[in-house]
């Protein structure tokens, strides 16, 4: 099947996600060590050893829509989010709107969207996502049945509480709003703060968090449930906190994430906020210049300052906020 596809491929856990029982395959000698690694995962994370083969887009973006239906065959969007930046398949930042997508491609995604939800007659929240290539063709790949991580900047820049619409849905409750009446404003960015270490492959970082200080002001959404003297298990997922910001422009956008990441401290274990505060002060990410591979060239590049200061002195956390503050 592979062969028939055409190399490379990508093996996918079909019970599962976040990158696990996933391996890209490249030429067909490679082919069974990696099927074999695959399967192994997906029986380790996810209890069956399943999978699927389709073909591997090099460097896409990996945009996503998310829809609302309810059981009287309403069906809207609520845009786009654009979940390119990623590390190991798994997503570390999501942007709604897409900084840049067409329009023509932007409006093509909806209508498939909101169409194939209608025929199939769908009822619940949602997320179809989708590759588009370099040329703007674009192919779907999965859809989420649920709530996501990355709810948060959709909410932020429609105004629209999906957890709430998600719970009126399942108790049969019609959607009061039509297309026409979701407006969308500005641009919101998510940051997935994790607790790992981009030096050392991104490897997970348990342990006990001997200072945090979250920031916060207009146009910033903290959701987290982590505080000083938290121990980090390391049963679970990275992530510890999430960090959404908004403004009326993207530039604006980008501006208010540098002030918040500056502020953001988390000590006592290794996390992503040194990657995340370069990331936010590239050029490229500026021009909206990236696509699934993002990371993986800009890492090496990148000199990432280990967190500084007392981690018991929270002067010295409120003086590098004012810092921050006068640099905007």
């Amino acid at each position: 099947m592979a062969k028939e596809i055409g190399f490379p491929v990508i093996i996918k856990a079909a019970y599962g996600g976040g990158g696990r029982g996933m391996r890209i395959v490249e030429k067909e000698s490679e082919f069974e060590e990696l099927f074999r690694s695959a399967t192994s995962e997906a029986e380790k994370f996810f209890g069956r050893g399943d999978v699927f083969i389709e073909k591997y887009v090099k460097n896409p973006r990996h945009i996503e829509i998310q829809i609302m239906a309810d059981k009287y065959g309403n069906v809207i969007h609520l845009g786009e989010r654009d979940c390119s930046i990623q590390r190991r398949h798994q997503k570390v930042i999501e942007i709604a709107p897409s900084p840049r997508l067409s329009e023509e491609v932007r409006r093509e995604l909806y209508r498939v969207a909101v169409k194939s939800m209608f025929k199939l007659g769908y009822e619940n929240v949602g997320t179809l996502e989708f590759l588009v290539d370099e040329n703007d063709n674009f192919y779907f790949i999965e859809m989420n049945t649920r709530l996501q991580v990355e709810h948060t900047v959709t909410e932020t820049v429609t105004g629209v509480d999906i957890v709430q619409r998600m719970i009126q849905i399942a108790e049969g409750a019609k959607l009061p709003f039509l297309q026409e009446d979701i407006k969308f404003r500005g641009y919101a960015i998510e940051f997935r703060i994790n607790a790992e270490d981009p030096k050392k492959g991104f490897a997970p970082s348990p342990g006990r968090i001997t200072s945090y200080y979250s920031p916060g002001g207009p146009g910033v959404r903290i959701d987290a449930a982590v505080y000083k003297d938290y121990i980090i298990p390391p049963y679970y997922d990275s992530m510890i906190a999430k960090l959404t910001v908004w403004a009326l422009s993207w530039e604006q956008t980008v501006n208010r994430a540098k002030r918040a990441l500056e502020e953001f401290q988390v000590r006592g274990v290794p996390t992503n906020l040194p990657l995340l505060r370069q990331i936010v002060r590239d050029r490229d990410f500026l021009a909206g210049k990236f696509d699934t591979g993002y990371i993986d060239k800009k890492l090496p590049k990148l000199i990432l300052k280990p967190e500084g200061g007392d981690p018991e002195d929270l002067a010295t956390v409120i003086a590098a906020a004012i810092a921050a503050y006068h640099r905007l």
